[in-house]
């Protein structure tokens, strides 16, 4: 049976945003989902240009790998995150904040690791956002 305990260290502070210190896991099984991107099922970007709408298609693309093993986003215990322009770091808390609520309605947001990188496989791609999900 799977046991998710999501949690903050008090004496780390308070998260600078949608995501927690600590996700503590007892499961049978992990899931390993690669970095998506947003791009659709022939691989053609979703989005290009507009941060928004990339990010509406990056977590698509994740729920879609999640659902397709049985799992949901109550199943998610890590986030790594990348994105090429610092720029764009408050339109992606903008959209954590929106989407969250929605996606993780306990509010335990699982752990995030934000990252910038100079580019992505396609110039096109703004974020590319991988997951770990517990099953």
């Amino acid at each position: 049976m799977t046991e998710v305990r999501i949690m903050n260290v008090p004496e780390l502070g308070t998260p600078l945003g949608q995501y927690s210190h600590l996700a503590r896991v007892k499961a049978s099984e992990h899931l390993y989902i690669a970095g998506m991107l947003s791009a659709d099922a022939s691989g053609s970007v979703v989005g290009g240009g507009n941060f928004d709408a990339q990010c509406v298609q990056v977590f698509a693309n994740l729920e879609t790998a999640l659902k397709s093993q049985g799992a949901g986003w109550g199943n998610v215990v890590q986030f790594t995150t990348y994105l090429v322009h610092s720029q764009d770091i408050p339109n992606f808390m903008a959209y954590r904040t929106r989407e969250f609520p929605r996606f993780f309605p306990d509010r335990r947001w699982p752990p995030n690791t934000l990252l910038m990188v100079d580019r992505l496989v396609k110039e096109e791609f703004l974020l590319e956002v991988q997951a770990i999900a517990a099953l």
